[in-house]
């Protein structure tokens, strides 16, 4: 699975907040930039942001002078940040739950920035799908539990653990789909009226003796 850290941008262009809007236009001209970071004022200080359509839409559309405006006013502050160590996929839900198109990405100190344009161009979401990861993993573990509690019983500490991972991929999987959850009870139910003879079937629901 790839992660935020392997597809961001490391070098980020910074701006302060007390730089004008003029002074941010020139530098996301000279850098080709949609977005800047702005950094921080002192070490227990939060970064900022911004962007492109805060200075189209805050100040251009109003007819203000960017070098009356300074970039504190029309940033985003504290704006949302990217763990190094979170999977793509859950970067890009992040970015269509919130409406944003770029984070910068922090862990103690800030080590790149992520954009769509990042995992649109640099991910491998075509080659892998992680829907398609998942439900192989997902069935997977449908057959390894099967397996364990056939071997060592429906009550047994292993059948049941085995059974919750079914349980939290397929949450998973649902939840990434937006669809309902289709749970490992559901599973268990179908294996156990494939097999209603199975003594953990037998134990597990009183229903199918």
């Amino acid at each position: 699975m790839m992660k935020a850290e392997d597809i961001m941008t490391k070098d980020v262009v910074t701006i302060r907040g007390s730089a004008t809007v003029a002074e941010a236009v020139v530098l996301m001209k000279e850098k080709k930039l949609r977005a800047l970071v702005v950094d921080i004022r002192h070490e227990n200080d939060a970064y900022g942001i911004v962007t492109e359509t805060d200075i189209v839409y805050k100040v251009t559309a109003y007819g203000k002078d960017p070098k009356q405006v300074w970039v504190y006013e029309i940033m985003s502050k504290p704006c949302i940040v990217v763990n190094p160590d979170l999977g793509v996929e859950y970067v890009a839900r992040l970015f269509a739950n919130t409406g944003i198109h770029r984070a910068p990405v922090i862990q103690g100190k800030l080590l790149g920035i992520i954009s769509i344009t990042d995992i649109l161009t640099k991910s491998d979401f075509v080659e892998a799908p992680k829907a398609l990861l998942l439900e192989e993993r997902i069935q997977k573990a449908i057959q390894q539990s099967r397996a364990i509690c056939t071997e060592q019983g429906a009550y047994s500490k292993a059948c049941a653990a085995a059974w919750d991972e079914v349980e939290e991929l397929q949450a998973e999987a649902a939840h990434q789909k937006a669809e309902g959850m289709v749970s490992a009870k559901v599973s268990f139910e179908e294996y156990c009226k494939e097999n209603p003879n199975a003594p953990e079937c037998r134990n597990y629901h009183p229903s199918l003796k």
